[in-house]
């Protein structure tokens, strides 16, 4: 029996700590599972400097109704005939257009958060256009209210010519994959060449009533001429388009976008440039 106390004291005087250190106390044990961890996403570079070429096809529209305005009016200032009845504001002169094929290039650069891409972009195009206004010659008659009638005439002509045109761009893109969607507006530069002409023939009649001329209401024929025109002449306006860039490696890329621009140079034409592009560049 001496055996069995001495055997019961010394399991009675082990510590919890000695007793979960003893293989024969322990039970089944379970491996701890390592922590799920997962890796940041990653994106397509395209942060940095680029530059690149391109070709395109466009289509340039120029509205010359307003052309003339400003020169009838000069020559009929102070009169009762432009204060009342305004013929500077007759339409003489329309609408043209033409297509012609364009390139250029660009340079830029990108800054990245993750898949956003915002950045900034110069583009340069070279497309010849040369724009005519077809002529609309307008007769009316009109009277004002001192009892006098009209009869006028009126025809013009109007050029413009221009090839050079420039971009300044924000761009916002968002990063799908290799492809690279974006957008962007911005402020648009041409130079070109206008000339505007305007030639009038009326016949005032004094009696208040049109083709009826006497000796005590005779009959006063005027005539209008003007024109106005500049060579290099800078115009002013804005652009915004559409386009995708496609990675094709780390470096190189592809490029198609849509480009609209609007000019209005001092004359009052109006004049639009709507231009599709393919080309290519490189990220530096």
């Amino acid at each position: 029996m001496r055996w069995v106390f001495c055997a019961v004291l010394v399991l009675g005087l082990t510590s919890p700590a000695t007793a979960a250190d003893l293989d024969i106390l322990r039970g089944p044990q379970i491996p701890a599972t390592p922590p799920l961890t997962v890796g940041p996403a990653t994106f397509t570079r395209w942060s940095g400097f680029y530059a690149g070429g391109d070709v395109g096809y466009g289509n340039a529209n120029a509205d010359f109704s307003g052309a003339t305005q400003s020169l009838v009016a000069f020559v009929l200032r102070d009169t009762t005939l432009q204060a009342e009845d305004a013929p500077s504001q007759w339409p003489v002169l329309g609408s043209t257009n033409q297509n012609a094929m364009s390139f250029g290039g660009f340079v830029g650069y990108n800054t990245q958060w993750q898949d956003l891409i915002l950045g900034m972009e110069a583009n340069y195009s070279h497309a010849p256009f040369s724009l005519i206004a077809p002529t609309s010659p307008i007769a009316r008659t009109t009277s004002d209210s001192s009892g006098n009638a009209y009869a006028i005439n009126f025809t013009g002509s109007g050029t413009l010519t221009a090839s050079e045109f420039a971009t300044l761009r924000l761009r916002g893109g968002w990063i799908v994959g290799d492809f690279l969607p974006y957008g962007f507006v911005g402020f648009a530069l041409g130079v070109a060449n206008t000339s505007v002409a305007v030639t009038g023939q009326g016949i005032q009649y004094t009696s208040g009533a049109v083709g009826v001329c006497t000796a005590s209401a005779p009959c006063v024929p005027f005539a209008i001429n003007n024109s106005t025109g500049a060579n290099n002449e800078v115009l002013y306006g804005f652009t915004a388009g559409l386009g995708v860039d496609y990675a094709l490696t780390q470096n190189f890329f592809l490029r198609a976008e849509f480009e609209f621009d609007q000019f209005k140079p001092p004359p009052g034409i109006l004049m639009t440039v709507a231009t599709g592009r393919i080309g290519g560049g490189f990220k530096f």
